[in-house]
């Protein structure tokens, strides 16, 4: 099994590299068509790597990761499935893949939001139209009486 390779990109300007030893990969009967072959060739992957622990992520790329794979992580450990092929060679080429696209987009800092003001144009349009959504609920009131 090789490293895991993740390309340049914002947050890891000179991509990441997963230690093969640091990824675990289970293999599994996956479900669906398989021919032959389907219940006697385990071509299902799950390609498993702990965030807290690896030493391929500084300590910023490993507070964002797990940050945002919060929800894909259990305790701190992404687990990626891939079974969409009948090869368990091109699973683990799917597998290492998905996990590197993940791994790319946890650690892009965050984007700052800069704070813009209404145009002038749009300021006019909003109260143009509550000086109508007015005028309307005007006329629905009953007349007073003088």
């Amino acid at each position: 099994m090789d490293d895991l390779r993740v390309p340049p990109g914002p947050g890891a300007p000179a991509g990441i590299t997963v230690p093969a030893a640091e990824l675990l990969e289970r293999f599994s009967h996956a479900s669906g068509p398989g021919g032959q072959g389907v219940n006697t060739t385990d071509s299902r992957v799950q390609l498993s790597l702990d965030i807290s622990a690896t030493t391929a992520l500084s300590d910023v790329q490993r507070k964002r990761a797990l940050n945002r794979l919060g929800t894909r992580l259990s305790g701190t450990v992404l687990t990626v499935d891939a079974a969409e092929h009948r090869s368990q060679r091109r699973n683990r080429v799917a597998a290492r893949e998905r996990m590197s696209a993940l791994l790319r987009e946890a650690v892009v800092p965050p984007v700052r939001r800069r704070p813009t003001r209404p145009t002038r144009g749009s300021q006019r349009r909003r109260l143009e139209g509550k000086r109508l959504r007015s005028q309307i609920k005007r006329t629905r009131m009953r007349p007073r009486p003088e």
